[in-house]
C-alpha cells in the first residue's frame, strides 16, 4: 500500500456507510452554494438550503492537460460485465499498454489478463487479494491511468486512492453516492492535480455528437430545453443470480428512493447547453412514483426461500427531475430500471428554431422543414457528424461502437498532452442528482441546491467534448 494513501473501507464497509447514509438524506445537509452571481442570472429564486461551498484546496483543474507520452499505461479495477468489455478497447490502440488488472474474483482477473498476453502484450500484474487489493494496484509506479469498473459503493474510495497514489482515474457512473464525495473527489483531483473523470460513454454516442455540433452551429436557436434518461428494463437482469457478482444494484432500490442513474441522460444535454463551460445547473426538482415493479416481478419469478424475498423494495419505479440552468434552461430527467419499457435514452434538445428527438432520431428545424412534419436526421449527417465519427465509421465494441471512442479519445489526450473532453467537475454535476433527487422526493418535490462544483470557472468558456481535430 502507498503511504500517501490512507487505507479505505471495503466494499461491505462503504455500502453499509451508504445504506445508512440513504436514511438520513446521504449526507443533504452538506450542499454546496450558488454564487450570488449565479442567483442572480437565474431567472427564479435559487433555493437556499445549502451550506456555503468548501474553500478551494487547490488550483482549478478545468482546462489542465495532461501530461503527454508516447505510452499510457493503464491498470483497470473491476473485471465483471463492464470491465471485462473495456479491456479489449485499450488493447486495440498501439500506444496503450495494460499493465495491471485488479478483481476479487480471480477466474475474472485471470481472464482479463489471458486476453492481454494474446493481444500480443507482456503479461500483466494480477491483483485479486481481497477486496482492498486495489490500493496495490494505485500503488505501482507504472500505471499512468486507472480504470474503475466495480460495484458503485466502491466507486469512491478506489477513485479517492488513485488520486493520491498520483493516478489520473476515470470511473464507471455514477462516480459516487453521496454529496460529501462528490466535493472530495473535486477537492482532490485539485490538491493532487490528477484528473478524475466519469466515463460516460453516451457522450460519444453518434447522435449525441452530432446534435452537440449542431447546437453549437446555432441549427436549434437560442437553446430552452432538453432531455435525457436511463429508461431501460433490468428487472431480469437484476434478479439474475450470474449477471451481476452478488445483488448490489438490486439492493440499491432498498436504499435509496430517487435518480440512481442520472449520468446517460444528463452528460448529453449539459454538453449541449455548455453546462459547467458558462451556463450551469442551479437546482434540481424530484419525483418519484410508487415502488412496484421488483416486487412484482420476484413475485412472478422469483421461488420460494429465494434471498431476495427479504427485500422491501423503496426506489421508485420512474423518478422524474426537472433541472434549472443559471440561463433559465430546463433539462427533465428520467430512470426507470423496473418496469417494463423498450429502452430510451430520450436524448431531446429544443430551441427557438426546432427541436430534436431521439427513439426513434427524428428532427424539426426552420427553415429547412415545415408543415409540422419531422424531417430527416441522417440529412445532417456529412456536415455535422463529429471528427472522430467520420475518423472511425465502423468502431468496435459495445453499445454501437461509442465505447470506443470514449477510450479512443481519452487515451489520445492522454498521449498528446490534451485536456480531457470533461474533467471532475462534469462529474461531480452529473452525479449530484443521485442524492440530491433522493432529498428532493422526501420534500415532495422542493427544489434542491445544485453545488457550483467549479467555484465560477462555470462562466468561462472553453472547450468539451466538440472538440477539433488534433494535428
Amino acid at each position: 500500500m502507498n503511504e500517501q494513501s490512507p487505507h479505505t473501507p471495503s466494499r461491505r464497509k462503504v455500502l453499509r456507510t451508504t445504506a445508512a447514509a440513504a436514511g438520513t438524506g446521504l449526507g443533504i445537509g452538506a450542499l454546496g452554494s450558488v454564487t450570488a452571481e449565479a442567483a442572480a442570472a437565474a431567472p427564479a429564486e435559487a433555493p437556499s438550503t445549502a451550506a456555503a461551498a468548501p474553500r478551494r484546496k487547490g488550483a482549478t483543474m478545468a482546462g489542465v492537460p495532461f501530461a503527454g507520452r508516447s505510452t499510457v499505461r493503464v491498470g483497470l479495477i473491476g473485471l465483471g460485465n463492464r470491465g471485462g468489455s473495456m479491456i479489449g478497447l485499450y488493447l486495440a490502440l498501439p500506444w496503450v499498454r495494460v499493465v495491471a488488472v485488479c478483481d476479487p474474483v480471480r477466474e475474472k482477473a485471470e481472464r482479463a489478463a489471458a486476453k492481454v498476453v494474446a493481444a500480443g502484450q507482456p503479461a500483466p500484474a494480477v491483483y485479486t487479494h481481497g477486496e482492498d487489493d486495489y490500493e496495490n494496484l494505485c500503488a505501482r509506479s507504472d500505471v499512468d491511468f486507472v480504470h474503475v469498473a466495480t460495484p458503485w459503493d466502491s466507486h469512491f474510495p478506489i477513485a479517492r486512492a488513485a488520486m493520491l497514489a498520483g493516478k489520473h482515474v476515470g470511473v464507471e457512473c455514477p462516480v459516487a453516492m453521496r454529496l460529501d464525495e462528490l466535493w472530495e473527489l473535486v477537492d482532490l483531483s485539485e490538491q493532487t492535480r490528477r484528473h478524475c473523470m466519469q466515463l460516460e460513454n453516451c457522450c460519444y454516442g453518434r447522435n449525441e455528437m452530432r446534435v452537440l455540433r449542431m447546437a453549437h452551429a446555432g441549427k436549434f436557436g437560442r437553446l430552452l430545453h432538453g432531455a435525457g434518461a436511463y429508461n431501460h428494463d433490468l428487472r431480469a437482469l437484476m434478479f439474475s443470480p450470474t449477471y451481476y457478482e452478488g445483488p448490489w444494484r438490486r439492493r440499491w432500490h432498498t436504499q435509496l428512493r430517487g435518480d440512481l442513474y442520472p449520468n446517460h441522460g444528463f452528460g448529453p444535454v449539459a454538453n449541449y447547453m455548455d453546462v459547467n463551460r458558462g451556463d450551469r445547473a442551479v437546482s434540481i426538482s424530484s419525483f418519484g412514483t410508487p415502488a412496484l415493479g421488483l416486487a412484482e416481478y420476484r413475485e412472478e419469478h422469483m421461488p420460494p426461500g429465494d434471498p431476495s424475498w427479504k427485500e422491501s423494495y423503496i426506489g421508485s419505479d420512474r423518478t422524474i427531475s426537472l433541472v434549472q440552468t443559471a440561463k433559465g434552461r430546463v433539462i427533465r430527467l428520467e430512470h426507470d430500471v423496473s418496469t417494463p419499457h423498450p429502452y430510451s435514452r430520450i436524448n431531446s434538445l429544443g430551441g427557438t428554431r426546432g427541436v430534436f428527438e431521439d427513439y426513434p432520431e427524428r428532427i424539426y428545424l426552420e427553415p429547412d422543414h415545415k408543415d409540422d412534419r419531422w424531417g430527416d436526421f441522417a440529412a445532417y449527417a456529412g456536415e455535422f457528424d463529429h471528427w472522430l465519427w467520420k475518423e472511425h465509421a465502423n468502431p468496435p465494441g459495445g453499445h454501437g461502437g461509442m465505447d470506443y471512442i470514449m477510450v479512443y479519445r481519452l487515451m489520445q489526450c492522454m498521449q498528446l498532452g490534451l485536456p480531457p473532453d470533461f474533467d471532475v467537475y462534469d462529474a461531480a454535476t452529473w452525479t449530484a442528482p443521485v442524492p440530491l433527487s433522493n432529498a428532493s422526493i422526501k420534500a415532495n418535490g422542493a427544489p434542491q441546491e445544485i453545488p457550483d462544483f467549479t467555484r465560477g470557472e462555470w462562466r468561462k468558456a472553453r472547450s468539451g467534448v466538440d472538440s477539433v481535430k488534433p494535428a
